[in-house]
């Protein structure tokens, strides 16, 4: 049987198969999701936060613990939603602000413009550029010099829990 899931902040009600996960309801409702490291629970591109209704999900399994221990935008009530099946209804879920990008020419493409919303690292979740700060070449440089962008070889390296 079906079980109703509301995503917030843009107020919209979904339902997903008993047991299907969170990603499913965020693809069903056309969010803009990279599922970057294809529903392993490796990466930061699917967090949400639980408003309510975390003891209606799956538990945390070992390999989603670590990888929300190195998002720097987690919460007591992170999740992914890869991971997270939905068991019973009752799940409100928060998207969190900011985009996440694949690589540094998602960033270079948008030289000279301003940050529309976050631009989020797809592994950490960290910052890397704030809604309405200008995009410039030595911001991109800046970005390049601190921050590791081998996801496909992070993934490639990786192995199954």
């Amino acid at each position: 049987m079906a079980k109703i899931v509301r995503l917030e902040p843009i107020a919209q009600e979904t339902s997903v198969e008993t047991n299907g996960n969170l990603l499913s309801v965020l693809i069903n409702k056309d969010l803009d999701v990279l599922k970057e490291c294809g529903g392993r629970g490796m990466c930061a591109t699917c967090h949400v936060y639980v408003k309510e209704g975390m003891e209606a999900l799956s538990p945390i399994n070992r390999r989603e613990q670590r990888t929300l221990e190195v998002i720097t935008s987690c919460k007591p009530n992170s999740r992914l939603a890869c991971q997270a099946r939905v068991l019973r209804n009752g799940v409100v879920v928060e998207l969190p602000p900011g985009m996440y990008i694949n690589s540094l020419k998602d960033i270079e493409a948008l030289i000279g413009r301003r940050a529309e919303q976050d631009l989020l690292h797809p592994l950490t979740g960290q910052v890397l550029v704030e809604a309405g700060k200008l995009i410039t070449r030595s911001t991109l440089k800046q970005i390049e010099d601190t921050t590791s962008f081998s996801i496909g070889a992070y993934f490639s390296q990786s192995t199954d829990v």
